[in-house]
C-alpha cells in the first residue's frame, strides 16, 4: 500500500518541476505559434488532401472520389504538357540563375568604378512586382512597336524579329528569360555575399604556386562557393516550381495553346475557371511531391559533399 504513493511522487515532482520551471515558459510562448501553424498551415494542407479525395465544384456537398483525381492526371494531355513545360522552365532557370549569377557576382566583387551603383541597379528588378515584370516585358516584346524589334531593326536584323509571346515555340523560352531578368539580381546578391567569405590567402598562395585565373576559380573559388551553389539551387528550384503563376499568367495566360501552361496556371485554371476544385487540389499535392522530392534529393547531396570535403 505504501509504494504506490512512492511511485506516483516522482512524476508528479517533475511535472511540478516542469510548470514551475522553465518548460512551462517555454511552453507557452511557443503555443501561440504553435496554434497560428496548426491552424493555417497543418489543417489546410490535412483539409486539401481530404479535398482532393474526393468530387467537389465549390459549392455542393463533395463526394467521395479515392484516388481518381490522381489517375485522372496520369492520363490528362494538358496536365502533361504543363509538367513538361514546368521541368523545362526550372533547368533551363536554375541553370542560367546560376551560371549568370556568379558571373555578375564576379563582377561585381571587383574595384571597379561605380561598382555600388551596379550593384544596386542589379537588384532592382527583384524589387519589382510581377505584374509590373510582366506588363514591362508584355510591351518589350510586343511585335508591332516592341522595344526588341525595334532594336533588331535598328541593327539591321529585321529577319530576326518575332512574335516573342504568341509563337508556341519560342513564348515559353522568353518567360524564361523574363524570369532570370528578375531574379539575376537576387541570386547574384547571394554568390556575392560568398565571395566575400573566400580569405585573400588562398588566391595569394594559388598566384605563388603559378596558377593563373582560370585555375583559381576551378581550384579555389568554386569548390568554396559549391555551399552557396545548393543553396542558390535550391532557392531556384523552388522557386521555378512555385512561383512562375504571376509571370506566365501575365505575359501569356497559359498561351499560345496551352504551350506556356505550367502546372501552377493550369492548377487555377481549372479550379476558378472550370470549378474543378477537387481536381485542382490533386494537382497541387503532386506538385507540392515533386518539389518536395527535389529539394530532399538535393539536400542530401549538398550533405554529402560536405561530408567529402
Amino acid at each position: 500500500m505504501s509504494t504506490r504513493p512512492q511511485e506516483a511522487a516522482p512524476s508528479t515532482s517533475r511535472f511540478g518541476r516542469f510548470v514551475s520551471g522553465d518548460g512551462a515558459v517555454a511552453f507557452v510562448m511557443i503555443l501561440p505559434a504553435a496554434i497560428l501553424f496548426c491552424l493555417f498551415y497543418l489543417w489546410p494542407f490535412v483539409n486539401g488532401f481530404w479535398l482532393s479525395l474526393h468530387n467537389w465544384d465549390g459549392f455542393s456537398d463533395p463526394t467521395w472520389a479515392g484516388f481518381s483525381n490522381y489517375q485522372r492526371l496520369a492520363h490528362d494531355r494538358i496536365f502533361l504538357g504543363a509538367l513538361r513545360n514546368n521541368l523545362i522552365f526550372v533547368v533551363a532557370v536554375v541553370v542560367l540563375k546560376n551560371v549568370l549569377g556568379l558571373g555578375l557576382a564576379l563582377l561585381l566583387n571587383r574595384a571597379l568604378i561605380g561598382r555600388t551603383f551596379f550593384r544596386a541597379a542589379a537588384f532592382i528588378p527583384v524589387t519589382m512586382s510581377f505584374v509590373a515584370v510582366g506588363l514591362l516585358w508584355s510591351w518589350i516584346y510586343n511585335p508591332v512597336f516592341g522595344l526588341l524589334n525595334g532594336a533588331l531593326d535598328l541593327f539591321g536584323l529585321g529577319g530576326l524579329k518575332q512574335s516573342w509571346l504568341g509563337d508556341a515555340n519560342i513564348a515559353l523560352y522568353s518567360i524564361i528569360v523574363v524570369d532570370v531578368w528578375k531574379w539575376l539580381g537576387f541570386h547574384a546578391v547571394i554568390y556575392l555575399a560568398g565571395l566575400q567569405t573566400i580569405p585573400s590567402e588562398l588566391y595569394e598562395s594559388a598566384k605563388m604556386d603559378g596558377a593563373g585565373p582560370v585555375q583559381r576559380f576551378w581550384h579555389v573559388t568554386l569548390p568554396m562557393m559549391m555551399p552557396i551553389v545548393f543553396i542558390n539551387t535550391i532557392l531556384g528550384l523552388s522557386g521555378a516550381f512555385v512561383r512562375n503563376f504571376d509571370i506566365v499568367y501575365v505575359l501569356t495566360k497559359g498561351g499560345p495553346n496551352h504551350a506556356t501552361e505550367v502546372v501552377l496556371t493550369y492548377m487555377m485554371s481549372k479550379a476558378f475557371q472550370d470549378g474543378a476544385m477537387s481536381y485542382a487540389a490533386a494537382i497541387g499535392y503532386v506538385l507540392f511531391l515533386i518539389v518536395g522530392l527535389a529539394s530532399v534529393g538535393l539536400l542530401a547531396l549538398m550533405r554529402r559533399q560536405r561530408l567529402d570535403v
